[in-house]
C-alpha cells in the first residue's frame, strides 16, 4: 500500500511540472483587464422609449427594438447616431465609445423622447 502512495506521488510530480510549466507562460487575467462594456436594452412601446433614460458604460451597445404595432425610429439630436424606420420586431443597435449624455428621439413622433448617458 505505501508503494502505491510512493508511485502515485512520483508520477504527480512530473504532472505537476508540466502543468506548471504550460500555465507559467499564460497571461494574467485579472478582473482589470475584463471588458467594462455592456449590453443594454431599450423598448419602443406605446409612443415611449423604456427605459426614457438609460445609463451605460463606456463601450457598450444599446439596442432598441421596436415592439409597437406602428413605425418609430430612434435619432439622437446632435446626430451621432440614427436609425432607419424600425417596423414590429425590428433592432437598430449603436455603440457608445465616449462618455457623455445623447439625447435622442423618434422622427415620425418628435414627441417621443429619451436619453442615453455614457459614463
Amino acid at each position: 500500500m505505501m508503494r502505491n502512495n510512493v508511485l502515485i506521488a512520483g508520477l504527480a510530480t512530473p504532472v505537476m511540472i508540466a502543468m506548471l510549466l504550460l500555465f507559467a507562460g499564460s497571461p494574467r487575467v485579472t478582473a482589470n483587464d475584463q471588458p467594462s462594456a455592456a449590453n443594454a436594452e431599450v423598448t419602443i412601446d406605446n409612443f415611449v422609449f423604456g427605459p426614457q433614460t438609460i445609463t451605460v458604460p463606456v463601450g457598450a451597445t444599446v439596442t432598441w427594438t421596436n415592439k409597437d404595432d406602428i413605425p418609430h425610429t430612434s435619432v439622437s439630436t446632435d446626430g451621432v447616431f440614427k436609425s432607419k424606420v424600425l417596423d414590429t420586431d425590428e433592432k437598430f443597435s449603436h455603440t457608445f465609445d465616449k462618455a457623455g449624455t445623447y439625447p435622442y428621439y423618434c422622427t415620425i413622433h418628435p414627441k417621443m423622447t429619451g436619453k442615453v448617458v455614457v459614463q
